[in-house]
């Protein structure tokens, strides 16, 4: 069976959570495609060569959930060359036999434009910044959640602005808003809208 989840949406709005979920609860494979572009900025030099050479080892690097390595990622996927050397590899993960979930920031609307349920998960600037910063060990975090928000609102400007597949939701998503929302109620929701479609 191929069926084909798009989880899409900025940073710490609780796509990656929500998509883990899904893809166990369903036994579908999982792509978290803000990997890929994790692994190219933090192989540093020429991202494009980056890219085109990424192994499952660089994807298995201990620092790809740093905030660095996130700002890295944000500007490598601006270039339409890295976008491109990336593209074919998630496509062929999108449609591999017995389904799949990919979340990033394109997915519904550039990589799997015909994927069979799509969802754009989001939050406020505040809300995420604070989940973020919670992550980063509140206050014991190295940053400020002053300097957590405004880190979130450059790296919003920057992907939704980009010229090439910016984020947006696809015109099919289904948005889900997770501001107000506990972690076990998205995944409800989410498990829910996919369990509509495979029915």
């Amino acid at each position: 069976m191929k069926f084909t989840v798009a989880i899409d949406g900025p940073a710490a709005a609780g796509k990656g959570t929500i998509s883990r979920a899904v893809a166990q609860h369903f036994g579908f494979a999982h792509l978290d495609t803000g990997l890929l572009y994790r692994a190219v900025g933090a192989k540093g030099g020429d991202p494009v060569a980056a890219a085109r050479s990424l192994s499952p080892h660089d994807l298995a690097r201990d620092d790809l959930r740093s905030l660095e390595a996130g700002q890295a990622a944000s500007r490598v996927a601006a270039l339409p060359e890295v976008r491109a050397a990336l593209t074919a590899f998630q496509r062929d993960f999108a449609r591999r036999d017995g389904g799949a979930v990919l979340d990033g920031r394109d997915i519904g609307t550039v990589i799997c434009p015909d994927a069979e349920v799509k969802i754009y998960v989001t939050a406020s600037p505040e809300i995420r910044a604070r989940r973020r910063w919670l992550e980063l060990g509140g206050d014991a975090a190295p940053e400020s959640l002053a300097d957590v928000l405004a880190q979130v609102r450059d790296r919003d400007d920057r992907d939704m602005n980009r010229a090439d597949a910016p984020l947006k939701p696809a015109p099919d998503a289904v948005t889900l808003d997770t501001s107000e929302m506990s972690v076990e109620q998205a995944i409800a929701k989410a498990l829910a809208l996919i369990s509509a479609r495979l029915a």
